[in-house]
């Protein structure tokens, strides 16, 4: 074994040697000394490293002697292993030390086999690629075509990412961004479906939380999406359930939790004659209060959502309830559930199936009442095969005087499916549904389609 100061004496001898004679003429040369001390220094480090390596595995070997002599059945595998530095770990350097990062999500494959009573769903709307009731084609003079038509897509594949800290004092910090493909509600500078279905990014969640308190973009507190059925559909009931993720400051303590989420109202033309409004003049943000209990039977919970619209002007208010929950049953059956109700409720109920208000025909702003609800039953029929049945209506208040006879008065959609995972993380699912749309001077519209989707989460 070379003993560390006989290596230093070498490594010295050795770059003397190394320096020609032509160097040592030219030290009167400025830039060839630079040249040459810079080459020197980097051999210098270079038997640095070399000398740090030979103390390391010294000081390895001096361990696995010991661990051998304290253990004389260890085997060379072993001393080894000892011996052997840790894998580094994974620096972010912009994270706070003691960062944990988790990334996930899913590919999704979702194809679709539609028949419409009352005319085609437009391509490339919300309606073609999962249920949105609103979209469901009526012929407001009865004199509907039936046509049908096949949907293929991967657009609801999705990805996350999660950082959470927990600071020396025991504060918890959490960061949470996620997106799909779905496109932003427009793919018209994306792509299209005639080569290469390129499809927009989309921000569904993205938001900050330190120990009660969360700020950001995520799911309504009004919403309950523990409650929300197993369907292949996207959301599946819903024309019955309250569906929004906005921006918002919440506060959560126990068993309640309270929030300001951005407002935003929609709004009815007199007569129903034009294009839904979307007002930008909101000041309140709308606000909601929830509670919530649990427990192994499941859980429920009561929300409440207070408003204030404004608009060309005019104001007035609104507010509603929702009461959810899940309830087991067994082993191998739940039934989930959502009620909800009120003035105003409009653009939270059943993806916006009707304005929060509607004007008359002074132009000042009445608040609409809706409500809504879904049951689902989900049984387990093996570990690896699960089926749900669902029913979800909503039915929406109009004053005919003020809204007219075209808008919508009621939907509602009942659905059965069969989800099998041959192993964990992977679903084939198989789902029937029936929707149908009334307008308020009696006409429908029929919606049936065959939903398949392949999912495998990750």
């Amino acid at each position: 074994m070379i003993g560390n100061k006989k290596l230093a004496a070498l490594a010295t001898t050795a770059v003397l040697a190394a320096m020609p004679l032509s160097a040592l003429a030219q030290a009167m040369d400025a830039q060839a000394m630079e040249a040459r001390m810079a080459q020197l220094e980097q051999e210098m480090q270079q038997m640095r490293d070399m000398l740090q390596a030979y103390q390391q595995r010294d000081a390895a070997n001096a361990n696995a002697n010991a661990n051998a002599a304290a253990a004389p059945t260890a085997t060379t595998l072993d001393a080894t292993r000892v011996a052997a530095p840790a894998a580094p770990a994974v620096v972010m350097p912009n994270a706070m030390p003691g960062t944990k990062f988790s990334f996930g999500g899913f590919i999704k494959l979702d194809s679709m086999y539609t028949r419409t009573s009352d005319g085609e769903i437009a391509d490339g709307s919300a309606g073609r690629l999962f249920y949105f009731p609103g979209a469901t084609p009526v012929a407001a003079d009865g004199k509907g075509r039936s046509a049908s038509y096949t949907d293929v897509h991967a657009q609801f594949s999705r990805f996350w990412l999660g950082a959470d800290t927990t600071t020396e004092r025991g504060d918890k910090l959490k960061a949470y961004i996620e997106a799909d493909m779905y496109g932003g509600g427009s793919n018209a500078f994306a792509g299209n479906e005639v080569i290469t279905n390129t499809y927009a990014l989309t921000l569904r969640q993205a938001y900050v939380s330190w120990n009660n308190w969360l700020a950001g973009q995520t799911w309504s507190n009004f919403q309950d999406v523990a409650a929300l059925p197993d369907t292949v559909d996207f959301t599946g009931p819903s024309e019955g359930t309250i569906f929004s993720r906005q921006a918002q400051l919440r506060y959560t303590r126990g068993a309640w939790s309270f929030s300001a989420e951005n407002p935003q109202t929609t709004i009815t033309p007199f007569g129903g004659k034009g294009a839904r409004i979307n007002s930008s003049t909101d000041v309140m943000p709308d606000l909601t209060a929830r509670w919530l209990t649990r427990g192994d039977w499941g859980h429920f919970t009561v929300a409440a959502l207070l408003r204030n619209f404004r608009y060309d002007g005019h104001n007035e208010s609104g507010g509603a309830l929702s009461v959810s929950g899940k309830f087991n049953m067994g082993a191998n059956d739940d039934l989930r559930y959502m009620v909800s109700g009120g003035a105003g409720v409009g653009r939270y109920l059943g993806f916006a199936l009707g304005s929060d208000t509607v004007l008359d025909e002074e132009g000042r702003l009445h608040a609409m009442d809706g409500y809504g609800g879904f049951a689902a039953w989900r049984h387990a029929f093996s570990p690896k095969l699960r089926g749900n049945l669902v029913y979800s209506v909503a039915v929406l208040d109009n004053d005919t005087a003020w809204t007219g006879y075209e808008v919508t008065d009621k939907a509602q959609s009942v659905r059965a499916n069969l989800i099998y995972s041959p192993f964990p993380k992977l679903d084939l699912g198989l789902e029937l549904s029936h929707a149908q749309r009334r307008l308020e001077n009696g006409e429908k519209g029929d919606m049936n389609r065959v939903h398949t989707h392949v999912k495998y989460n990750f």
